[in-house]
């Protein structure tokens, strides 16, 4: 059963949404980015285009086309879910942890779920999420930044 890591950061700033998981999370800060700066979807592309073993999400989705500036990182799954149509892989499961200081994030992992689920064609049941902090630590630490590692497992 192949399987992917995934894992994504972005400087956070004042004036920007806050975009996880295809849902917008209310919040002061949002991630500096070209396309919507969605840490737990890039992260989840990446783990799901490791395990098929299809490159990465800059490599398919690069940062200097145009035509991924602001855009929907859901875009980007509903394009990865076709590339595994067309290699026969089918998504089994996916777990990640997206690491922030604030805000809470529990209450919104529903809705996220639902979103990319829906994105990707499988039931939200495939889709375990997580939040820690980074105890006060580094960029995270301070608020300045948030990430997002995710794992996904694939079956022919």
């Amino acid at each position: 059963m192949p399987s992917g890591i995934g894992y994504d950061l972005h400087r956070l700033a004042g004036g920007r949404k806050l975009v996880l998981g295809g849902i917008e999370v209310p919040f002061d800060k949002g991630p500096v980015g070209h396309s919507d700066g969605d840490v737990l979807t890039h992260a989840i592309c990446d783990a799901l285009l490791g395990a098929a073993g299809a490159g990465d999400i800059g490599t398919l989705f690069p940062d200097t086309d145009p035509q991924w500036k602001g855009v929907s990182s859901l875009i980007f799954l509903e394009r990865i879910g076709k590339v595994l149509t067309q290699r026969e892989l089918h998504i089994g499961h996916i777990d990640a942890v997206i690491v922030t200081e604030k805000p809470k994030l529990a209450p919104h992992f529903p809705a996220m779920r639902e979103a990319l689920a829906k994105a990707l064609d499988i039931k939200p049941q495939q889709i375990n999420l997580k939040a820690k902090t980074n105890e006060g630590v580094d960029a995270i630490g301070r608020g300045e930044a948030i990430a997002a590692h995710a794992i996904a497992t694939l079956e022919p």
